[in-house]
């Protein structure tokens, strides 16, 4: 079943964010555009990779309106120890959400019950808590942070154009289609 046009449930989580434990929940997400960017564990091998090219573009989102949240089955205790301990991990600005209840990684259904951790999961949320697009990769396979923000960028053009839709590998600025019958077979 497809998780597009999905309300996030109410939640509050306790994060790691700007050297602070801090709770986040729902109400501070609805309202503007988000990522969750689900990952399986602190302190392992791929995950300090993906998050740190998203600690690279984070000012990117935030430009355009997003706040970002990485999100493990960890504490916000062990979020803290690897921020102390990763020369990439310190890059991070945006929060780092624990999830040892998995609240979060089953309301959005990356939680693998059976090794407890999360599937490297991305969701891009709208400003009305509903969730836009989302891909799950294999654990083994890292994300692209471009390829992110390419995407919440589409999301959030068509969010304001509705009679619009952005085709294969548009860009900010780049030419749109208005979906209509002069079109059908035309492209």
């Amino acid at each position: 079943m497809s998780l597009i046009n999905k309300e996030i449930s109410d939640f509050t989580v306790q994060a790691y964010h700007d050297g602070a434990f801090k709770e986040v929940s729902k109400a501070d997400v609805v309202g503007k555009w988000s990522v969750f960017f689900f990952y399986p564990a602190d302190f392992t091998f791929v995950c300090p990779t993906e998050l740190e090219d998203l600690a690279d573009k984070y000012p990117e989102f935030q430009a355009a309106g997003c706040e970002v949240y990485s999100v493990s089955c960890d504490t916000h205790y062990v979020h803290k120890a690897w921020h102390d301990a990763s020369e990439r991990i310190k890059k991070i600005a945006y929060p780092m959400l624990a999830d040892p209840t998995h609240v979060l990684s089953g309301d959005f259904e990356v939680y693998i019950e059976a090794d407890g951790v999360a599937e490297r999961g991305t969701f891009i949320v709208n400003p009305e808590g509903k969730i836009v697009s989302y891909e799950v990769n294999a654990g083994n396979v890292g994300r692209n942070a471009d390829e992110l923000l390419r995407k919440l960028l589409a999301c959030q053009f068509v969010h304001e154009h509705g009679d619009e839709v952005c085709p294969a590998k548009w860009q900010p600025g780049a030419e749109t289609l208005k979906p209509s019958l002069d079109l059908v077979g035309q492209l």
